[in-house]
């Protein structure tokens, strides 16, 4: 009934809209909508999409992801790696001063100096602090001194052990750079009054209402002709709870941005091959580009688990039997309106770096193969095996039942349970669910954020399949050691092959990113991180 109400507004607007001139002071000012509220603009807790966008304003990084998934510097100029790969030695930049704040002598910003980073990354380690993002230096860094400022410009970070892709994981918003001045100002109410040395200056924060950012004057970076950045004046963000009220503010031109789309608006918005259709594409562009998410569907391995011990799930013909019986290509077009490619060669998703020159093996749809392994398997047409439960969260009914569907007509009954996304997660940590729909989004631009995932040492999160294999747990130690990409490339193709081969997942679908905007917005960035990039912003 919902979905029906949703889809008879839109149609009533696209049937009434017209459109509106913008008035002067809005020129300079990006609008976007962020549904489900932010919780903190402290970079210490970015764990979602939400704060991320926020904290990437705010505050720099010694190293940042381009478009291209390329690590490039950022308050680094460059940085060195020892022979033997434990020190990272990274050279600041000289000219980088923090927003204005009470917390300053005067309330003027001061420079940022290495001793800045030092103190950024203590607080993240720090129990008291409780961030989430503690794990990316948690039993990476040396037990001693892991953080050192030589001076002012130069900060070292020595490691346990190699690890190749730090560089990466230091782009990640949880390493923005603070000021401990006003951290200890404001205590747990920093979250509210962010100060960073980012492109924009916190100015207003109304709860649930909109979020106001403005300028900075003094930030550092500059564009190809000298021009100092950002473009814009400023940007606001509301906080309406709907994707059908963001699309039509969007195309009211109250919005200058959207992130995707509600799932039962697909079809008013969006042909099958994923495109714009052509009502909507006189004041509105759309850019369809690769995500870093992998959903899937994840099967419990764990052999002391009861839940695993009377499953036919346990035998690895029944796995690859079911991801032969899944045709992926249809859910990609059916389901998702062309949005995503089928996820064919193993889990690591398409645009991840490496994959472009080596792929893994993975499973095209062969009921015929399915039926051939279920009988191997001593499941003749399914005969024999009892109905297994697949756990899904409510915005994926569809696809899993389409999935079950599938699987049925080989002969493995499945029933699909609906649950609520966060008490999904909750049985999926504890290992109370023995078939699962999920998915597994990219930390940072490196396919170890995917073979993480199998390695026996880890807990759930994030080897929620309690994924256990000796050769893979010794070529994942092996890559993180790698002097080189090739090599390193390499090793994780094989990895990702023998996770497919085992099948304790069943990859359905790559996904893209959806990013309508304006037609009179132009130089927005992004990359597969689906992070967005407002410094080069204009609106004509």
């Amino acid at each position: 009934m919902r979905d029906s109400i949703i889809k008879i507004l839109v149609l009533l607007f696209f049937s009434l809209y017209s459109c509106t001139k913008k008035t002067t002071e809005q020129e300079n000012i990006f609008r976007y909508n962020q549904i489900g509220g932010l919780e903190s603009l402290d970079p210490a807790f970015a764990k979602n999409l939400a704060i991320m966008w926020g904290v990437h304003c705010l505050y720099n990084t010694l190293l940042e992801v381009d478009t291209n998934l390329h690590i490039i510097p950022s308050a680094a100029n460059r940085w060195e790696v020892s022979a033997d790969g434990l020190r990272y030695t990274f050279h600041l930049r000289n000219d980088i001063y923090f927003h204005d704040n009470p917390a300053f002598p005067g309330g003027k910003g001061r420079k940022m100096t290495a001793a800045d980073v030092v103190y950024s990354f203590n607080r993240i380690v720090n129990p008291a602090t409780a961030s989430p993002g503690a794990w990316v230096f948690n039993g990476r860094v040396s037990g001693r001194d892991p953080f050192r400022a030589m001076d002012d410009t130069t900060f070292i970070l020595t490691l346990a052990e190699p690890f190749r892709p730090l560089p990466e994981i230091l782009s990640m918003p949880y390493c923005s750079i603070v000021a401990h001045e006003v951290v200890e100002k404001w205590g747990k109410d920093y979250r509210s009054h962010p100060c960073g040395t980012g492109p924009f200056m916190f100015h207003y924060w109304d709860e649930g209402n909109i979020l106001v950012l403005r300028k900075n004057p003094r930030y550092w970076e500059k564009d190809a002709a000298g021009r100092q950045l950002p473009y814009l004046d400023g940007v606001e963000v509301s906080f309406h709870e709907t994707r059908a009220m963001e699309f039509l503010l969007l195309k009211q031109g109250k919005l200058d941005f959207i992130n995707g789309i509600d799932g039962s608006m697909k079809d008013l918005i969006l042909t099958k091959k994923g495109s714009l259709k052509k009502e909507q594409a006189n004041d509105i562009k759309l850019d369809k580009h690769v995500y870093l998410n992998t959903e899937y569907i994840g099967i419990l391995m764990d052999s002391n688990s009861p839940l695993v011990k009377e499953q036919p799930l346990k035998q690895k013909l029944v796995r690859q039997a079911i991801n032969y019986a899944i045709d992926r290509q249809k859910i990609v077009t059916y389901f998702r309106n062309g949005v995503g490619m089928p996820a064919t060669k193993g889990f690591i998703p398409a645009g991840m770096p490496g994959t472009e020159h080596v792929l893994a093996r993975g499973y095209n749809y062969d009921p015929a193969r399915a039926l051939q392994l279920l009988a191997t398997a001593g499941f003749p047409g399914g005969r024999g095996m009892p109905v297994i439960t697949l756990h899904a969260p409510d915005a994926s009914v569809d696809v899993c039942n389409f999935v079950a569907g599938q699987l049925n007509d080989i002969g493995i009954k499945v029933q699909v349970q609906v649950m609520q996304p966060g008490l999904l997660r909750q049985m999926m940590s504890r290992s109370q669910t023995a078939f699962f729909k999920a998915m597994w989004i990219a930390d940072y631009p490196d396919a170890e954020s995917y073979l993480a995932f199998f390695y026996s040492a880890f807990p759930s999160p994030p080897n929620y399949t309690r994924f256990s294999n000796p050769v893979f747990d010794r070529w994942y130690r092996q890559s993180l050691q790698a002097d080189n990409d090739s090599t390193r490339f390499l090793l994780y193709a094989k990895m990702d092959s023998l996770v497919s081969e085992e099948a304790p997942v069943i990859p359905l679908f790559y996904d893209e990113m959806l990013h309508f905007t304006r037609k009179n917005i132009s130089g927005l960035e992004r990359n597969a991180l689906n992070v967005i990039d407002l410094r080069r912003v204009r609106k004509d």
